[in-house]
């Protein structure tokens, strides 16, 4: 009798032959993976040459308060994102408040001044003027009459040199009375002069600016991010008085995120804006990255001399909300400086990364079989043009290799080739002329 374990291992093998023979049968039977392919193309362009740079943020502010006062809220922490305008702190702004509030209401009396200027006189105010005007008028007219009378008294000896002398002045006194009432009777009915008014607008804008100087006051109270980013330091907390001009966080702008590299000055004349150039980030091994030349910076370190030159890419967040590419990471930047040499150019798509070396996908038709196939070609990376890259290795020019799909395929597949998808097309064919380093 054969032992048991002798048994489960003949068993063991049996499946396993078994599992072997049915493997192949499976993968006949699957149906042509579905790719896009394009050319490979052939340009005399400049060679690459690798520099070293270090990735930098677009933008880095420290950003300080406008205005002394206790914090009351510090609402941000080092590696929060934030948008442009977002709340990084608060301040105290009880006072501020009381301000405004008396500010407020300064301006609402002078406009309601301005206002009762520019209304004029009520018809009340105008009837009582003119009523005061006519009582006048009346008075005057009885003194004159008195007055008219005393003389025809003194001719005949009825009446003093006193009593006539006493109607007169009250004739006078009921006269100018009478100018009185007649000229603030005007006045009523004219209404106010075109300086006056023009006096009580001043008084009006210049306590509305008042309640606009205290806004301005109250709104710096709020300190906020002035674009979006990451904040990367802390200065202040909760509880904590801040004088004017201190800090309060830095907040740095990282999409699009830039590479600066110091570049030898012999090189410099064969660099121009908008070339483009690959970046290699060591902490990202499995990835490569094409970037634009934005800036030469037209002065060179005295010692090493050598120009800054910024390049600027496009910075992929993270699920976890992180940047991609981080100010500080070490970059090596191949610049197209050489002299132009014969280059063989893929789309940036067609590379499969995450292995040791990079590599494409090249179409293989079979004449026996009449089925495409592909086959795994390791390449070298050399100097990008837009949106393809050179590639040293085993291709020639009018290969075709797989830009969209690639990721699902391996040695030997059978593929069917499709027509390029409107988000995937293939990419425009870089000009002649698009590389001009002589």
């Amino acid at each position: 009798m054969q032992p048991l374990g002798f048994r489960f291992f003949v068993a063991c093998s049996a499946t396993v032959v078994v599992a072997m023979f049915s493997f192949e049968p499976a993968i006949a039977q699957m149906p042509p993976a579905k790719v896009t392919v394009a050319e490979v193309i052939e340009r005399d362009l400049s060679s690459g040459r690798a520099f070293v740079g270090t990735v930098e943020a677009r933008r880095h502010s420290s950003i300080g308060s406008a205005v002394s006062g206790r914090v009351i809220e510090f609402l941000v922490n080092e590696g929060d994102r934030v948008t442009k305008g977002q709340p990084l702190a608060k301040l105290l702004t009880r006072n501020v408040e009381i301000q405004i509030a008396a500010a407020k209401a300064e301006h609402n009396l002078r406009k309601h001044e301005l206002l009762e200027l520019k209304n004029g006189a009520r018809k009340e105010e105008r009837r009582e003027a003119e009523a005061r005007m006519q009582a006048a008028s009346a008075a005057m007219k009885l003194a004159q009459t008195k007055h008219a009378r005393g003389k025809g008294l003194i001719e005949r000896n009825a009446a003093t040199r006193e009593e006539i002398d006493e109607m007169a002045s009250v004739f006078e006194t009921a006269t100018a009375m009478h100018l009185a009432a007649k000229a603030a009777h005007d006045l009523v009915v004219t209404g106010p002069r075109e300086e006056r008014i023009s006096q009580a607008e001043a008084r009006a804008d210049a306590a509305q600016e008042e309640v606009n100087r205290l806004n301005d006051i109250f709104e710096k109270h709020t300190i906020k991010s002035p674009f979006a980013g990451y904040v990367v330091a802390e200065h202040t907390e909760e509880g904590q008085w801040i004088e004017s001009g201190k800090l309060v966080a830095e907040v740095v702008e990282v999409d699009p995120i830039e590479i600066r590299v110091a570049v030898q000055e012999s090189y410099i004349p064969r660099l121009s804006l908008g070339m483009s150039a690959r970046i290699d980030i060591e902490a990202l091994p499995s990835q490569t990255f094409v970037g634009t030349i934005t800036a030469i910076v037209p002065k060179a370190d005295e010692k090493s001399r050598t120009f800054p030159v910024r390049i600027a890419l496009k910075n992929q967040q993270q699920s976890d909300g992180t940047p991609l590419l981080k100010p500080g990471m070490f970059a090596k930047v191949e610049l197209p400086v050489d002299q132009k040499s014969h280059v063989l150019l893929v789309p940036k798509d067609s590379l499969v990364l995450g292995n040791p070396q990079p590599l494409v996908f090249v179409v293989t038709p079979d004449e026996k079989s009449k089925k495409t196939t592909v086959r795994p070609v390791s390449v070298q990376l050399g100097i990008a043009v837009n949106s393809w890259i050179e590639v040293r290795g085993d291709l020639k020019a009018k290969d075709k290799v797989v830009v969209e799909g690639n990721e699902r395929l391996r040695a030997g597949v059978e593929i069917e080739i499709s027509p390029p998808s409107k988000k995937s097309a293939t990419p425009k064919e870089p000009s002649p002329t698009a590389n001009q380093a002589e």
